[in-house]
C-alpha cells in the first residue's frame, strides 16, 4: 500500500476520533515519523475536524446553568423532607438518579458530538477519496502523454532514419533543383539511384501545396518530360517516387492533386540539370 491509498483508508480519522486499535495507532505513528506526506495529511486532517468542531458548536442559553442549578436544590430539598424509616433494622439503599434536566442535556451533547464526528469522518473521506481519485486521473493523464511523445519520438527516428539510408547511399546521384524566375527562394533536391534507377525526392523550402493541389516530379529525356511521381511529406526522400532508367534534367510543378499527363509550365518551381 502506497501513502496515498494509506491515506485514504481512513486510519487518520479513526486515530483522531479515538476509534483506532493500539495496533492501528502505533503503525499510524510510526509511519508519520517516517514520512512527511503522511504526517502532512494528519495534520491538515486535524485541522479540518479542529474546524467542523468549532463552527457547528453550539452556545447554551445564559440562563441555562441558574436553571440548573436550582433543579437540583428542589430536589435535595424534596429528599431532605422525606426521610426514609429503617424496616426491620435493614439500611435502604438510597439511589442517587440524575435530574431529568440533566439527562437530556447529557443525551443532547452526546448526540452532538456524534453528528459532529460522524459529519466530519464523512466530509474527511469524501475528500480524501477525491484526492485519490484526481492523483488517479492525473497520472494516467501524464502516462498517456508520455506514452503520445514516445511514439512521436520513435516515428519521428525512423523517418530521419529512412532519410539517412537514402542520403547517405554513395550509389546515389545528388541532383540540386534551384528555383525558377517567378520562384527564386524554392528549392529540392532529387536522389536518383544509379543502379536501380530508382528517384527520391527532398522538398527543401517548396511552399505548402493548396487544398486539392500537389507536387508532381518530371524527367527530361530527350527533351520530352516524364512524370517522374506525385511528392508527398510521407514520401519525402523515404520512399521512391518512381523508376526513370534516363534524364537530362529534372523539374517540379504544381498540379491538381494525384497529377497531370503533361506539366504546367506557368506553374513549374524548381529545375535542375544532371
Amino acid at each position: 500500500m502506497d501513502s496515498k491509498e494509506y491515506i485514504s483508508s481512513g486510519i487518520l480519522e479513526s486515530y483522531i476520533l479515538g476509534l483506532a486499535s493500539p495496533e492501528e495507532a502505533g503503525i499510524l505513528e510510526c509511519v508519520m515519523k517516517n514520512n512527511a506526506e503522511v504526517k502532512a495529511a494528519f495534520e491538515e486532517a486535524q485541522k479540518t475536524f479542529e474546524m467542523l468542531a468549532t463552527a457547528q458548536a453550539v452556545t447554551p442559553p445564559n440562563d441555562l446553568k441558574a436553571k440548573i442549578w436550582d433543579k437540583i436544590q428542589l430536589e435535595q430539598k424534596v429528599v431532605e423532607e422525606k426521610p426514609v424509616v429503617p424496616i426491620n433494622n435493614v439500611e435502604p439503599k438510597v439511589e442517587i438518579q440524575q435530574s431529568i434536566p440533566e439527562i437530556r442535556i447529557e443525551k443532547n451533547r452526546n448526540w452532538k458530538n456524534y453528528a459532529v464526528a460522524a459529519s466530519v469522518l464523512f466530509l474527511v473521506s469524501i475528500g480524501g477519496n477525491l484526492y485519490w481519485m484526481n492523483s488517479q486521473k492525473e497520472i494516467k493523464n501524464e502516462i498517456a502523454v508520455l506514452k503520445s511523445e514516445k511514439q512521436s519520438h520513435n516515428l519521428a527516428m525512423q523517418n530521419l532514419e529512412q532519410k539517412l539510408q537514402v542520403t547517405s547511399n554513395p550509389n546515389m546521384l545528388k541532383i540540386v533543383l534551384a528555383g525558377v524566375e517567378k520562384h527564386p527562394k524554392s528549392n529540392a533536391v532529387v536522389y536518383w539511384d544509379k543502379t536501380s534507377k530508382d528517384v527520391y525526392l527532398t522538398s527543401n523550402s517548396l511552399p505548402k501545396a493548396p487544398e486539392g493541389m500537389q507536387y508532381q516530379l518530371w524527367a527530361i529525356a530527350d527533351g520530352k518530360p516524364v512524370s517522374a511521381g506525385m511528392y508527398s511529406d510521407e514520401k519525402d526522400a523515404k520512399i521512391a517516387l518512381a523508376n526513370i532508367p534516363n534524364a537530362q534534367a529534372f523539374a517540379i510543378t504544381l498540379e491538381k492533386e494525384g497529377g497531370s499527363a503533361v506539366p504546367t509550365m506557368e506553374n513549374m518551381y524548381v529545375m535542375g540539370g544532371v
